[in-house]
């Protein structure tokens, strides 16, 4: 096992641990949390980012002066002499390479840059909460068996974050042919194994807690410990690790984009493969690789902002 993959584990164990961590003045985890990120101001810059993505991403698409697939000022450009309109009055972003609007574009692409990096968390969350949520399980409530279950699980885990993600996520959508659908579940499956090992290690630290030895104590059956107490007193580190993963889920679909191996319905954009397209035409028409690269960078920096504070405020070494 490498040096970065180790470190990459021990973080991981590290926010399950700080997270499974009561406060002993009995103030709710979360109610501590929200009271420290309304005076980050980091937090405050993420959150309003994302406002403003969110609305940019649910309500443009409705407000677009041009649809986005009409080549209406197609005529206007000239390739041959590396001409491409730019910024104006008509065409706030200028037109691409074959006269589509650019604002347009750059509006309905935050919409699908929003859905692949939602639906790509999603596929992550679910799979790797399960396999997480049984190697907790088992490891915590279900003595010598389950710590063998959980020795299985664990090495197939262990497996997937040796690999870099982004080649990972390459061979994935290599296999499956390029595709919006192809995107989502590979980059999907690259989140797994960090939602997988989070659950595992939060739950098996709420397994040593004291609720936990009374309810054995009374007989309560241990998979309904598991269901009913551990796993929603386990959620919190999953909960701040799915903002993270939004962040890298947006740059990692645009790189599979960027690749060829994205959205292959040129009529629907999408920011990865905006930028692209627009690699030929940077002399004549730079705005147009620039404009999409600064709506992914913006958007990871909102998503990674709001993690990264939402992770300090749940560290009980800085809570006062």
């Amino acid at each position: 096992m490498t040096i970065a993959t180790g470190k990459k584990k021990e973080k991981i164990d590290r926010l399950a641990e700080l997270a499974a961590r009561d406060d002993e003045r009995g103030v709710s985890l979360w109610q501590e949390a929200f009271r420290r990120l309304r005076t980050n101001p980091a937090a405050v810059v993420g959150a309003v980012i994302l406002g403003l993505f969110l609305l940019v991403a649910l309500v443009g698409p409705f407000l677009v002066p041009h649809a986005p697939d009409a080549q209406l000022w197609k005529d206007e450009v000239r390739e041959n002499i590396g001409y491409i309109p730019g910024p104006r009055a008509e065409n706030w972003f200028g037109v691409d390479h074959i006269g589509r609007d650019e604002f347009s574009r750059m509006i309905v692409g935050a919409r699908q840059t929003l859905l692949v990096g939602v639906v790509a968390t999603l596929i992550g969350l679910a799979v790797g909460s399960l396999i997480g949520g049984i190697a907790g399980a088992a490891a915590g409530l279900g003595g010598r068996w389950g710590r063998a279950v959980d020795n299985v699980l664990m090495r197939f885990i262990d497996m997937l974050l040796a690999m870099p993600s982004l080649l990972l996520a390459i061979s994935i959508a290599a296999i499956l042919g390029a595709g919006l659908t192809t995107v989502m579940i590979a980059v999907g499956v690259v989140s797994v194994p960090v939602f997988a090992r989070l659950l595992r290690g939060s739950m098996i630290s709420q397994s040593n807690s004291d609720y936990v030895l009374a309810a054995v104590s009374l007989g309560v059956k241990k998979p309904k410990i598991a269901l009913t107490h551990v796993v929603p007193n386990s959620l919190a580190p999953v909960i701040v690790q799915a903002t993270l993963t939004l962040a890298t889920a947006i740059i990692e679909a645009a790189a599979l984009s960027f690749l060829g191996l994205g959205n292959n319905d040129a009529s629907i954009p999408e920011w990865g493969v905006m930028l692209a397209d627009a690699q030929r035409y940077l002399d004549a028409a730079p705005q147009l690789a620039i404009l999409p690269a600064l709506g992914i960078i913006i958007t990871a920096l909102g998503f990674t902002l709001l993690g990264e504070a939402m992770r300090e405020a749940l560290d009980p070494k800085l809570r006062k």
